[in-house]
């Protein structure tokens, strides 16, 4: 069964409401339920399948600014080359009649989150690289540091997406997703990388690791996130730039061949194995 639509004055929404269903476990799909003239706004390489008469358009931004005028539209999508977005976003609309599904695909192993910003106040931030869908009317901008420790050494962390309105978003997480709800002054460190996203309210910021052993030999990074309750933090187990790393530190040297996957005897296993290339 889908999820059923939030409970709302619609008078008083701006986004659109949705329905959806999250198939899978690893590599998981969100399936959203469209009423006619309804929408859902996306990022570019996300979409999945769909049923007929739902209408893909190509904007400017997110959708959430359309009744501005043209350089309004402009500087809003503009902001999204910061994060190394594409400029433009793909909303999808059933024009049909009765309802229609349109599916989403996770671009890696990991959780599809679905995000109530009416549990949130309106905001929730999250990595530049979380977000999947939302519920068109939803506003996809940048959140900027103000803090000098972010922007020179927070990585990942340093300019993050935030997610405005009354809808229903959808981010991703790889690996496992941990949910941890933290009380006022409480502080959870985290590598830079595996923040999936926050409330408004979490007091965010980047420490030294400190230690010259920890520093040179650690391999962790030379800093981590210091993120202060109240909120609620999404953390991921394998971030994509993790998984990416390891995924090219075993990848065969230019002109090294195979590597000897599990094997002791490493690239003298290749040779026996008949791979006599140097």
């Amino acid at each position: 069964m889908f999820q059923d639509k939030i409970p709302q004055n619609p008078n008083n929404r701006n986004a659109h409401e949705i329905d959806y269903k999250i198939f899978g476990e690893e590599m998981q799909f969100v399936e959203i339920e469209l009423d006619p003239q309804e929408g859902v706004v996306a990022e570019a390489g996300t979409f999945m399948m769909m049923d007929d008469n739902i209408k893909m358009n190509t904007i400017l931004g997110d959708g959430s600014n359309q009744e501005t005028g043209l350089l309004g539209k402009i500087f809003s999508a503009g902001k999204r080359i910061l994060t190394g977005e594409s400029l433009f976003m793909t909303v999808f609309t059933n024009d049909g009649f009765g309802k229609k599904q349109i599916s989403f695909a996770s671009p890696y192993p990991g959780k599809i989150v679905p995000i109530d910003l009416t549990e949130f106040g309106g905001k929730f931030i999250c990595q530049k690289d979380a977000f999947l869908c939302a519920a068109k009317g939803v506003s996809i901008g940048i959140e900027f540091s103000k803090k000098l420790g972010r922007g020179l050494f927070g990585g990942e962390g340093f300019i993050m997406q935030k997610l405005e309105g009354d809808g229903l978003s959808f981010i991703h997480a790889g690996g496992t997703m941990a949910k941890k709800v933290l009380q006022p002054g409480e502080v959870l460190k985290v590598d830079t990388g595996c923040i999936v996203g926050f409330t408004q309210d979490i007091d965010y910021d980047i420490e030294f690791v400190g230690g010259i052993k920890n520093t040179v030999f650690g391999g962790e990074g030379l800093f981590f996130a210091s993120l202060k309750g109240p909120g609620t933090v999404y953390v991921q187990s394998l971030p994509f730039s993790r998984l990416a790393g390891r995924v090219l530190a075993m990848a065969p040297r230019t002109g090294s061949g195979k590597r000897g996957e599990g094997s002791v005897l490493g690239g003298i296993g290749d040779l026996l194995d008949g791979d006599n290339r140097f």
